[in-house]
């Protein structure tokens, strides 16, 4: 009787567990994660703040998870840095890292040159990780952000509360988040589900109140539950929406212009940006490489090239986030450009955080990737391209503007 009772209790707990484990939430559960994982009550850190916080800052808090030497499903920068001429290890969306660490020297047609890593993307400070304050700005370009201010808590709230309800309304309080709100589910009645990325909207402050960087809203995407991969068969694709300022909500490139304002003020000569493409659209479609204008709309989708969806409907972005199709359908004439359509959130191989290389004339020539003269090997230069082969584009292929311009 002994040993039967035995059986019976361990096969309930197995079942306990078996059961439970399909329940299992991550880190943040699309919301505030669990406290002792960021704040140490006795032994902090951080002995510059009062947060109590458990390593040296608060990028330090963020990339002791979402750092590390092996691609992660939720990897932001990889660490250690591998070694000169061997590219990071990730290939997240909005890219790695460490490309800030990575400086780059070379001989170009004016002699010798350097490409410094804080070029390379938004300058968080994590000293942990040996990120520090970029001596290259003291606030962000076309802003009045502070750059000893920069962490990632400048546009990720650590504590979650930006929530989607099920009305699609984005508020700080009102029904409790049960879940990510990143890969588009649509929350039940009295539930919410987190803000993509945990993204910060209107009235966030950063340093309990001392900073306040003025996001408009909650911009909207759908991504897919892996994202993290090498592209040289199958693309990763965020469905990025679009949205007005009304519901908590606000475009990309508003979100952006938070800190970045005069990039996107009238009178000043920059990139439109939360704009229809029009006619672009068709571009896009046909656009496949220098000389290729064979392109069509069901497969014309580049990831290095993104678009904003003209839908800030879940329900129509969610089947467009996916990373096993090697290709997917291109824009309509009503969706739109934005920041990220060129740019990389965190850090890129390239200057500026682009998402290809603006400093040749070429991307390609002769079959070569052009961003090996600027100091890279091979192997960076394909990981530059979230690993495609250099035969993924024109022998003598042009930079990716052509995408939707299509002059050369």
């Amino acid at each position: 009787m002994k040993g039967l009772k035995l059986s019976l209790i361990v096969l309930t707990a197995t079942l306990l567990a078996v059961g439970l484990s399909g329940m299992a939430y991550a880190f943040h559960s699309g919301g505030v994660a669990r406290c002792e994982g960021c704040h140490s009550m006795h032994q902090p850190k951080d002995t510059t703040t009062q947060h109590l916080l458990a390593f040296a800052d608060a990028g330090s808090t963020c990339l002791d998870c979402h750092a590390g030497s092996t691609l992660g499903s939720h990897a932001a920068m990889t660490y250690p840095d591998p070694g000169a001429g061997v590219p990071p290890v990730n290939y997240a969306p909005g890219g790695d890292f460490l490309y800030l660490l990575k400086t780059y020297t070379f001989t170009g047609r004016s002699g010798t040159s350097t490409e410094n890593g804080n070029t390379h993307g938004h300058n968080v400070i994590a000293a942990d990780q040996g990120l520090t304050v970029t001596s290259q700005w003291a606030q962000g370009p076309g802003g009045t952000f502070n750059s000893a201010d920069l962490t990632c808590t400048s546009c990720h709230d650590p504590h979650g509360k930006y929530r989607r309800d099920s009305t699609g309304v984005f508020t700080r309080t009102g029904s409790p988040i049960i879940g990510t709100g990143s890969t588009g589910t649509v929350p039940a009645a009295n539930q919410a589900v987190g803000s993509y990325r945990i993204l910060a909207g209107q009235g966030y402050t950063q340093n309990a109140g001392a900073i306040t960087p003025g996001f408009p809203g909650v911009p909207i995407a759908v991504s897919p539950s892996t994202y993290n991969q090498v592209e040289s068969t199958n693309q990763v694709r965020i469905a990025y929406g679009v949205s007005g300022s009304t519901d908590g909500k606000t475009s990309w490139g508003n979100w952006c212009g938070a800190c970045h304002a005069n990039y996107h003020s009238t009178g000043h000569y920059v990139h439109p940006v939360d704009q229809q493409l029009g006619n672009l659209a068709v571009t896009y479609d046909q656009y496949v490489k220098s000389g290729d204008m064979t392109g069509v709309h069901a497969s014309s989708f580049l990831s290095l090239v993104p678009f904003m969806q003209n839908s800030s409907d879940y329900t129509v972005l969610t089947p467009n986030a996916s990373n096993t199709q090697p290709t997917s359908a291109g824009p309509v004439s009503g969706d739109q450009v934005s920041c990220l359509s060129c740019h990389r959130a965190h850090a890129s191989p390239f200057p500026s955080m682009l998402r290809w290389g603006m400093d040749n004339e070429f991307m390609v020539s002769n079959g070569v990737y052009q961003i090996e003269s600027r100091g890279r090997t091979n192997a960076e230069a394909i990981a530059a391209y979230y690993g495609r082969p250099v035969t993924a584009f024109a022998s003598y292929q042009r930079v990716l503007c052509n995408k939707c311009h299509a002059q050369d």
